[in-house]
């Protein structure tokens, strides 16, 4: 089946005359009809060829309740199934599908030119979590706030119907589908017009690389799955195996779906490592191919990044160059390197990491493993990243897994002082790679934000539980694991929004909001340009000089990691530069009423757990 870029091909869609056009791939079928309003109306669907069933028909309207009747070809049984491709499970996946008119919606941003990527910076919300009502017309009350802080992009947790009300989203049974208890379809495409009229890029987490488990009956259509590989979360999703052309179509279409329908401006893609794909053109490389077919289609640009834990530099080079020409990914490796730095201890995976060295290293290559051994895998891991820009990679000392997987789902507010939360911050936006922040982190949110579901299937919850505490096992962390199901779990997960009127809550949102700023308005750092960057790290007395320019501007951060004053030489020029922010400084919640100067023989002493920027211009 070909992949019409004007509208969707698959599932149930309404065109032009308002009839309901129906296409379902079920090579497993031998006869499929469809049931309307419960099963009191049923209307055969015809065979195209390729194992797909069509029908075109006035008898369906929105808001009608649908689902198929399959008389399968093994045994001739019949099964009532939700549709594959269903856009809205009002009563949630065990339920019946629901008509959605995904062109009904009257959009308003027609003028719409979002952010280049390079001037991202991005907040990660979920959506259940992130306000008290939980879903996306309560976020449009906080886009206002959001636009104060300096942000310029919001990333939404997936969205993908999954059972129950309480789930962080990966575990989405229906990738087309709109969470029920979110608002659905028509308040996401709200959500995301109001974000566009406030300036706001909208970034969508996705998941292709597994479906959830419960109300997963994709199976009984065809091939969805393949045993030649295993994922953590069972058979993967075939890309590559027999039948997987309807597959990697499922998911194509649904990329092109986000962008058109909901005029989604880039997807962050889960988990890519775990998609399982030896085909000559990768089904990575076929979205990205499609993707830019749909920009040219629309006259819009669309963003690709994927979260990867692998260092290969295939992922995001240019398919001109034999890559896969995603846009940008994530980079673990900063984060665990800045965590180690922070004195945290080197469990698990972090016990790759030495600080402040590979930090440095992670400020000039991105990757901190491009070839070296890894003693954590044993082997040695990665390879350089070529010819990349800063805006191929997005940083963080948060977000939703380096939280939530903690066992107790700690976030950094409960793991450092008040004055090293400052250092990680200014670590992130001084880098020269995309920015992100994970929801409350700006106010020094200490509410954890733990792993939760709301699953009915009791051996699927006991095995869930299993799975959490066996998780932990490399981290030796004391205390019992959260009990994903406990609602209790769900409602400590929720930042605590009055924290942003109270003192040190909100001096730090002030101290976010400059750093922020500066970010943006400084033209060193706005340039994410990884060719002028230099960092120098000192492990012995845990600090780390990072040193960006553009012609005759530069920029010195110098970051204090110990709990103790440390004298740092740098380049003497800086004798009279300007201070650009001091953590230190009493007005941040630090101890000295003005910053410490750079003397004629360039020697300056760094106040504990703190940084200093400084900038100087050459005339």
């Amino acid at each position: 089946m070909e992949i019409d870029l004007g509208k969707r091909n698959i599932g149930l869609n309404f065109n032009e005359n308002g009839e309901a056009e129906i296409r379902l791939w079920a090579p497993l079928a031998a006869q499929v009809s469809i049931l309307i309003s419960d099963g009191k109306r049923g209307v055969d669907l015809h065979l195209e060829g390729y194992g797909y069933w069509f029908l075109q028909t006035d008898q369906i309207k929105p808001s009608d309740q649908y689902s198929f009747s399959i008389k399968t070809l093994a045994d001739g049984k019949t099964l009532e199934r939700a549709d594959p491709a269903t856009i809205f499970q009002a009563e949630g996946p065990q339920g019946c599908s629901t008509a959605f008119d995904v062109n009904a919606f009257r959009w308003t941003d027609s003028d719409w030119i979002g952010p280049n990527l390079k001037d991202y910076i991005i907040y990660e919300l979920h959506t259940g979590t992130f306000t008290p009502n939980g879903d996306f017309a309560a976020i449009e009350t906080k886009l206002d706030y959001l636009v104060t802080l300096g942000i310029t992009a919001i990333e939404i947790m997936p969205v993908a119907q999954f059972s129950g009300n309480r789930n962080w989203g990966y575990d989405g049974v229906f990738p087309f589908a709109v969470q029920n208890t979110y608002g659905g379809p028509l308040a996401l495409q709200h959500l995301v017009n109001a974000c566009h009229a406030k300036g706001l890029a909208v970034i969508l987490d996705v998941v292709y690389n597994h479906i959830g488990p419960e109300g997963n009956y994709f199976a009984d259509f065809g091939a969805y799955f393949t045993d030649k590989y295993h994922t953590p979360w069972g058979q993967a999703i075939n890309f590559d195996d027999a039948g997987s052309d309807a597959v990697r179509n499922f998911f194509i279409e649904n990329a092109m779906m986000w962008f058109r329908d909901f005029h989604i401006d880039a997807l962050r893609l889960d988990a890519v490592h775990a998609i399982k794909d030896f085909s000559p053109v990768h089904i990575l490389a076929e979205i990205k191919t499609y993707t830019e077919k749909l920009a040219q289609h629309t006259g819009r640009v669309y963003q690709l990044i994927v979260e990867l834990d692998l260092n290969d530099d295939r992922y995001i080079r240019p398919q001109s160059k034999c890559g896969y020409g995603m846009d940008a990914q994530w980079i673990d490796e900063f984060h665990h390197a800045l965590r180690v730095s922070t004195g945290q201890p080197k469990e698990g995976y972090y016990s790759d990491f030495n600080g402040v060295a590979d930090l440095a290293k992670s400020y000039q290559d991105a990757y901190v493993y491009n070839g070296q051994y890894s003693p954590h895998r044993q082997k040695k891991f990665g390879a350089p990243a070529h010819d990349a820009t800063g805006s191929k990679f997005v940083v963080f000392s948060q977000n939703h897994d380096q939280v939530g997987n903690r066992m107790l789902g700690e976030r950094s507010s409960s793991l450092v002082s008040f004055e090293m939360l400052k250092v990680m911050a200014g670590a992130v936006f001084c880098s020269p790679f995309l920015p992100l922040i994970f929801m409350g982190e700006e106010w020094a949110e200490n509410n954890p934000f733990q792993f939760f579901v709301s699953h009915s299937d009791e051996e699927l919850i006991k095995a869930v539980r299993k799975g959490r505490k066996t998780e932990f096992a490399a981290f030796h962390t004391d205390g019992e694991t959260p009990d994903p199901q406990d609602e209790s779990t769900f409602e400590r997960s929720k930042p605590d929004w009055k924290k942003t009127g109270e003192q040190g809550h909100k001096l730090m949102l002030g101290y976010y909001q400059a750093l922020i700023a500066l970010r943006k308005q400084n033209p060193v750092l706005t340039i994410l340009d990884m060719e002028n960057v230099y960092s120098e790290a000192f492990p012995e007395k845990n600090c780390l000089l990072l040193k960006r320019w553009k012609g005759s501007q530069q920029i010195t951060a110098l970051f204090n990691f110990s709990g103790q004053p440390q004298n740092l030489s740098i380049d003497p020029a800086f004798q009279h530069s300007l201070v650009l922010l001091d953590s230190a400084l009493v007005k941040w919640g630090g101890p000295n009423q003005e910053s410490n100067r750079v003397s004629a023989e360039g020697q300056i002493t760094l106040f504990p757990e703190s940084i200093l920027i400084l900038f100087k211009t050459d005339v």
